[in-house]
C-alpha cells in the first residue's frame, strides 16, 4: 500500500512538473503576452482552445503550423503573428500541453 502511494505521488509530481515546464516554455516564447490558461487576453485562453479542438484528430498539426506561421479568422479579427523563434519541436510541446489544459 505504501509503495503504491509513493508511486502515485511520484507520477503526479512528474505530471505537474511537466505541465509547469510547458507553462514556462509558453512564457519564454511570449505566448502569455496574448494568451492565458483560463482567460481571454488578445487571443483565446488555452482552455478555450483545448475545448474547441477536443476530439479533432488533426488539431495538433493545424495548431503547430499556426503557432509557427501565425493565422487569422478562427477567433476573431485579431491575427496571431508568426513565431519564428519557436522550433517545430517546441511548438509540438506547447500544442500538446495546450490541448491537455482542462
Amino acid at each position: 500500500m505504501k509503495t503504491t502511494l509513493m508511486i502515485a505521488a511520484s507520477v503526479m509530481m512528474l505530471a505537474s512538473g511537466s505541465a509547469m515546464a510547458n507553462a514556462d516554455l509558453a512564457k519564454s516564447k511570449n505566448c502569455m503576452s496574448c494568451h492565458s490558461v483560463d482567460a481571454k487576453i488578445l487571443g483565446p485562453s488555452f482552455k478555450d482552445v483545448a475545448k474547441k479542438y477536443a476530439g479533432d484528430k488533426a488539431a495538433e498539426g493545424k495548431l503547430v503550423t499556426k503557432v509557427i506561421k501565425g493565422g487569422s479568422g478562427v477567433w476573431g479579427a485579431i491575427p496571431m503573428p508568426a513565431n519564428a523563434q519557436v522550433s517545430e519541436a517546441e511548438a509540438k510541446t506547447l500544442v500538446k500541453w495546450i490541448l491537455s489544459v482542462k
